[in-house]
């Protein structure tokens, strides 16, 4: 049976992903985006061009703080069967320079959605969170019980928000809520503005690598197609559900540039700076109650993921190779 998901930030890294697997479904899916420039845009414009080839996607172009703008989605689109709220101000360290900014999308903007949501009686809402909510020294693997109350930085902080509304909504108008929590995502055309894409562009373009810390920090990282696969898995009635999803593998950044050195076959230079205080020293998520309620596992290893980023940067060098990575 064809349905129809309203996809914010469908121009994003997991949007795009999501929304190519469930138009390739043969769902149509209803994509909103500004577009804005926390990061490059062109990596946006490359991925809304593909999605705007896809049969059954409708894209508006705006931001979810516009009200008025998602209340003409909601009359023109007709009946939407979930909402999939990945649009955010991303980015730990840019929090801290623009608070504002992540509360007005990650807070006001889920609020919004919530509301939309309310009006027109959609009955499933996924919300995107993240792995940073869990503060500075989680146990590992860390489960969705762990502590949660003590964000480092802003973005974790309205996350944490958006989680606590989004119950709100479950509680009073039984709404179905599905949050997951993030951890640390890659893949082809992913964000510039993230460790590896800027480790594979600084090294096939012999620049060097800045690196915060000694490089013993350590993530879990999860591959696109798995997270969105995950994602849409969370489409079903869950009632009120925090799910974690993450990769299976731990990775220092020091082993991650030699891995990433060893596929390309060039030598990285690296440049230390301190370790920033928004920032955790480890990450690595435990997927049990992911495993349990919606049978998912990750299933690309890192070393063929990896792999799959670099073929996608190589294969679009010409533009690639110019983003910007600051």
């Amino acid at each position: 049976m064809s349905l129809r998901y309203l996809v914010t930030g469908a121009a994003g890294f997991i949007g795009a992903r999501v929304t190519e697997f469930l138009t390739a479904d043969g769902h149509a899916v209803v994509g909103i985006d500004n577009l804005n420039d926390a990061y490059d845009v062109r990596v946006k414009e490359y991925r809304l061009a593909r999605l705007k080839q896809q049969p059954g996607f409708a894209f508006y172009r705006g931001d979810i703080c516009d009200r008025p703008l998602l209340e003409k989605i909601g009359t023109e689109q007709g009946t939407i069967n979930a909402v999939i709220h990945l649009a955010a101000r991303a980015g730990v360290r840019a929090s801290t320079e623009n608070p504002w900014g992540v509360v007005d999308t990650n807070l006001v903007g889920s609020l919004n959605l919530l509301e939309f949501a309310r009006q027109f009686n959609i009955p499933k809402f996924v919300l995107a969170s993240t792995s940073s909510i869990y503060g500075a020294e989680p146990p590992l693997p860390t489960p969705e019980e762990a502590d949660s109350s003590h964000p480092l930085q802003q973005y974790a902080a309205s996350k944490k928000a958006a989680e606590a509304l989004s119950h709100v909504y479950h509680h009073l108008y039984g709404l179905d809520v599905t949050i997951f929590r993030y951890f640390t995502v890659y893949g082809p055309a992913g964000r510039p503005d993230l460790a590896l894409f800027r480790f594979v562009q600084w090294i096939a373009e012999g620049r060097p690598i800045r690196l915060n810390g000694d490089g013993s920090q350590s993530r879990g990282f999860t591959y696109v197609d798995d997270i969105a696969r995950g994602t849409i898995l969370g489409l079903r009635p869950l009632g009120y559900e925090i799910i974690n999803l993450g990769g299976h593998e731990s990775i220092s950044m020091n082993d991650l540039i030699a891995m990433v050195e060893e596929i390309l076959g060039n030598h990285a230079e690296i440049v230390h700076a301190p370790f920033h205080r928004a920032d955790i020293m480890n990450n690595l998520a435990d997927v049990s109650k992911a495993r349990r309620l919606l049978g998912w596992e990750p299933q690309v290893g890192l070393t063929e993921g990896v792999r799959n980023l670099v073929n996608w940067y190589l294969s679009e060098r010409t533009w690639t190779s110019q983003v910007l990575t600051e």
